[in-house]
């Protein structure tokens, strides 16, 4: 008896949050479980199928994460919401819901935050893998996760937008049509040259060498969650009159988007910086290009060795972006373009590359003037360059066959080594100039 009255008494149960409950159901069941693989193979199907355009470069990488994010990810996403939304029209428990003592807005955060969170973790699932598949190949640098992180900011957004379309607009096809409305008017915007473009989620981007201002994220993250706030508060909350104040922020951060433009971001340090190689005639390329380095050199070797000895000749061959003046006493080497030049990290097709840096060295900057001049000087001049580009590294493609240019590159071709270098390096000198009478003759 005495063992009986001092046993303690058996703790009592743990109290389960209802709230909590009903979120673990509502994760498990519905559709929104399914949002992770859909939006996971939605991102996934396109960049697999042009893998070849991106793996390698950061930039390049993300760029196309982006726009599947937005742009087919996003319609997806609302879609699932939509569907989310109409289920208690369709189950015909509406009533039965509008009487359970949580709050409207309870009831709406509840119902719609497991489609968002699904969809943010299927958003997640595909930017891994493909950052994965990138990494083996790309250079220095690395992913921006400002941009990622605005992206999923859009879909749960985009996950909130389409549940409150759902339950105010009760039709079965709402969730199809829903999707192909916001396809359309996120995809419109992009073939705007309007600085308001910006304001769209799913602008394309050029990423490549770039990364976003310091205020990207936050700024993003207002102008993207706003007007979803400001929905969900006006269809859920009794002050309706709160969702100006969402509206308001929106409208403040907009006019920033707008005059910043494409200051959105900035240029990447590591891509400013060059890495060389030691032996002269040096090769430069982008930081973000490291591992191309040896290949660029090897694919180079036959150029600088006919120009070897040849007065003149470019002591260095620099990588710069596009628009960008060449420095002094340097040759530019072509642009590396993922899925043409460069494939997962390697030269496509190395001759090409080298006869394409041999036309850079042969390019004249000269005025359009010049450039559309049918004289038989400035035609000379033109025919001039060609044939030296094809000797210099002949290309892969159809040869010089048709005369005056055809014989040039003969004539260049059956001098003397000790002739041709003297008439390289007179050559040479006029690289810069737009005169025809200057370039020597073949």
């Amino acid at each position: 008896m005495t063992d009986t009255l001092d046993r303690a008494p058996a703790a009592p149960p743990p109290v389960r949050s209802p709230s909590r409950a009903a979120f673990r159901a509502e994760l498990r069941r519905g559709i929104a479980p399914w949002t992770a693989p859909a939006v996971a193979l939605t991102i996934a199907v396109p960049m697999i199928s042009k893998a070849p355009q991106w793996q390698g470069g950061w930039g390049d990488t993300q760029e196309l994460l982006h726009s599947c994010a937005t742009l087919l990810a996003g319609p997806l996403v609302a879609a699932a919401g939509c569907w989310q939304g109409g289920r208690e029209h369709r189950r015909g428990t509406a009533a039965l819901w509008l009487s359970v003592p949580r709050g409207r807005p309870a009831q709406l955060v509840m119902a719609a935050l497991p489609v968002a969170v699904w969809a943010v973790v299927g958003h997640l699932l595909a930017v891994v893998g493909v950052l994965a598949a990138t990494w083996p190949y790309a250079g220095a640098g690395g992913p921006s996760v400002g941009v990622a992180a605005v992206d999923a900011w859009f879909l749960a957004g985009a996950a909130f937008a389409g549940f409150v379309v759902g339950r105010v607009w009760r039709w079965r096809l709402t969730a199809p049509v829903l999707a192909a409305a916001t396809y359309l008017a996120l995809g419109i915007p992009s073939y705007s040259g309007s600085g308001l473009r910006f304001l769209n989620p799913a602008e394309q981007y050029y990423l490549e060498g770039r990364v976003p201002v310091a205020w990207f994220v936050p700024v993003m993250a207002v102008w993207a969650g706003a007007p979803v706030l400001a929905l969900v508060i006006g269809y859920a909350a009794r002050r309706r009159l709160l969702a100006l104040v969402p509206l308001a922020a929106a409208a403040l951060v907009a006019p920033l988007i707008v005059s910043a433009g494409d200051d959105l971001f900035r240029e990447d340090l590591v891509a400013e910086r060059l890495i060389c190689t030691e032996a002269v005639p040096r090769v430069c390329v982008s930081g973000l290009d490291g591992p191309l380095l040896s290949q660029v050199s090897d694919a180079l070797d036959g150029l600088h060795a006919r120009l070897d000895g040849v007065p003149g000749a470019p002591q260095r061959y620099v990588h710069v972006f596009e628009g960008e003046p060449a420095p002094a006493g340097t040759s530019l080497l072509p642009h590396h373009a993922r899925g043409w030049t460069v494939v997962r990290g390697r030269l496509a097709d190395p001759p090409r590359y080298a006869h394409e840096t041999a036309r850079r060295l042969a390019d004249r900057d000269c005025p359009m003037s010049v450039m559309v001049a049918e004289s038989s000087a400035t035609l000379r001049m033109w025919d001039t360059d060609e044939a030296v580009a094809h000797w210099l590294a002949p290309s892969g493609g159809p040869q010089l066959f048709t005369d005056p240019g055809g014989a040039y590159l003969k004539r260049l071709t059956a001098m003397g080594e000790a002739e041709r270098r003297v008439w390289l390096g007179r050559y040479l000198a006029t690289r810069t100039s737009c005169d025809p009478k200057a370039v020597p003759t073949l």
